[in-house]
């Protein structure tokens, strides 16, 4: 039974007693049961608000995740040194997102997995490297082969990428 319901009930309750409207009782029972269906009422309404609410803040809820999901695949700035990363932006507290692509590093996440069973379909089992030619926008893949030699001349427009593995171990 509703909180309206268990207003309406005790409404009936009052005029099943035979009081007087009229009388002094009748008027005060009247007026206790006009203020406890408003208040019925007006609970009702406060609840079907929080409900909608509850629902508001569980999609803003899903975008957000969603939004995260999406952001956390981003690549990290060069000046990003936290050697710790999981990959996990819930708590983090360094800004991990960046405007320019960084070209010299693989790409991280979902992402080497696609990267990975595409190499296994073409039976390669090495690693390999996408960067973008900074003067046509090429995107090139290369090998762990090609990494080492130091550079890698652009087919599109002939530029001669370079490579610095100077901070690297091998």
């Amino acid at each position: 039974m509703t909180i309206v319901e268990k207003a309406a009930y005790l409404r009936g309750l009052v005029e099943g007693l035979g009081v007087e409207p009229d009388s002094r009782d009748g008027k005060l029972w009247g007026a206790l049961n006009d203020l406890l269906c408003d208040m019925a009422h007006e609970i009702e309404d406060l609840q079907s608000g929080a409900l909608d609410f509850a629902d508001t803040l569980d999609e803003f809820g899903d975008e957000l995740g969603y939004l995260e999901e999406i952001t956390c695949d981003l690549d990290r700035p060069e000046d990003f040194v936290d050697e710790t990363c999981t990959g996990d932006c819930k708590n983090c507290e360094f800004d991990c997102f960046s405007d320019e692509e960084d070209e010299d590093l693989p790409p991280d996440g979902d992402e080497e997995e696609e990267d990975e069973e595409e190499d296994e379909e073409l039976g390669y089992d090495g690693v390999l490297y996408d960067v973008k030619c900074p003067v046509c926008g090429e995107e090139i893949t290369f090998d762990e082969d090609t990494l080492e030699l130091g550079s890698i001349v652009c087919p599109k427009c002939g530029e001669t990428l370079e490579f610095d593995l100077s901070g690297e171990d091998k």
